[in-house]
Formats: structure tokens, C-alpha cells, sequence
């Protein structure tokens, strides 16, 4: 009888300990630079939560008050300044067509939606109530400038991916006008 409620006594704390572990973890993940506590307490000199990039509170106190843009941190991706600042010229007059990738969970429906229904052209796409798809016909043509669920289907299968668009759209792009020139 002894035995088993002194290791219970001995479990709370254990338990407590491990959720405020688990706790902190979840709230502060390692390496990551989201969680700055303000502890005071100096051990020789030294910061307890002291790292090497980290010379003394008043450096990042003066910084705030200076600046208020986020801190600058390393990149996580290697864009090149050429890749993120490019011109591209889309002639919807031409033969040029904006082939939609929709990538699930990033807001792809919203913004196709948004491609078909909310972009000031010369001849909008024509969206009938009650159908999902539209017909976007370049002006004074009766070709599509835009590739999308919205406005072919899904001629490509569902949620496509880039190498079956890549394989896939030449191919029905080429159907439709073949289907056009035999009109």
C-alpha cells in the first residue's frame, strides 16, 4: 500500500515536469529565434540564455527603437535577385496562355476564381451562374488565353501536377484548335 502512493507522489512531479517540457518545446522549437525571454539573472558576467550572436540586451532594445521592419534573417531559399525581379511580356492578343497550376491549400481555388471573374480585360472571361467553367476568349478570337479548371475543366485530370500539365496541355491545346480550324 505504501509502495504504490509513494509512486504516485514520485509520478505528479515527473508528469508535471515532462508537460512543461513538451510545453516549452511546442512554444519555443529548437533553433528558432521566436522565443527572447528578458531573464535578468547574470552568472559571472554571462547571460544564462546568452548566445554568441547575443552582446547585451541594449543592442536589441536600440534596434527596436530605430527600426521598426522585422529583423532581417537569412534566407531560407536561393532566389536570385534576376529571379525575383523579372518582366514577363503576355501578349493575350497573341499566342501567348497563362497555364494555371493549382497547388491544394494555398488559396489556388480563391485565386483561380479570381483569374476568371475579377480581372478587368478587354473581353472578360464570360461566366454563366450556375457552371464553374467560364470562356476566356483572347479579344476578337474565339481562342483561350487562360488554362485552368475554370476554364477548361479538369483536361488534365484532377489537382494535375507540373509534369502532367507540362505532357498534357500542348495536346489539348492543340485538340482545340484543330477542333476550331475544322468549324
Amino acid at each position: 500500500m505504501m509502495d504504490d502512493r509513494s509512486s504516485k507522489l514520485i509520478l505528479v512531479p515527473i508528469l508535471a515536469v515532462l508537460f512543461v517540457m513538451i510545453g516549452y518545446q511546442y512554444i519555443c522549437p529548437a533553433g528558432s529565434n521566436s522565443c527572447h525571454f528578458k531573464a535578468e539573472e547574470k552568472l559571472s558576467g554571462v547571460s544564462l540564455l546568452s548566445t554568441p550572436y547575443q552582446d547585451s540586451d541594449d543592442f536589441y532594445r536600440d534596434q527596436d527603437l530605430e527600426d521598426d521592419s522585422p529583423p532581417k534573417l537569412p534566407s531560407k531559399f536561393n532566389f536570385t535577385e534576376r529571379d525575383l525581379d523579372r518582366h514577363v511580356e503576355f501578349n493575350i492578343k497573341g499566342d501567348d496562355v497563362i497555364v494555371f497550376l493549382h497547388i491544394q491549400k494555398t488559396g489556388g481555388t480563391t485565386f483561380g476564381r479570381h483569374l476568371v471573374r475579377n480581372i478587368r480585360l478587354e473581353q472578360p472571361c464570360d461566366c454563366k451562374p450556375g457552371q464553374k467553367k467560364c470562356t476566356c476568349h483572347r479579344p476578337g478570337k474565339e481562342e483561350s488565353w487562360l488554362f485552368s479548371r475554370f476554364s477548361t475543366g479538369w483536361s488534365c485530370g484532377l489537382h494535375a501536377d507540373w509534369t502532367e500539365l507540362t505532357n498534357c496541355v500542348p495536346v489539348i491545346m492543340d485538340k482545340k484548335e484543330a477542333q476550331r480550324n475544322t468549324r
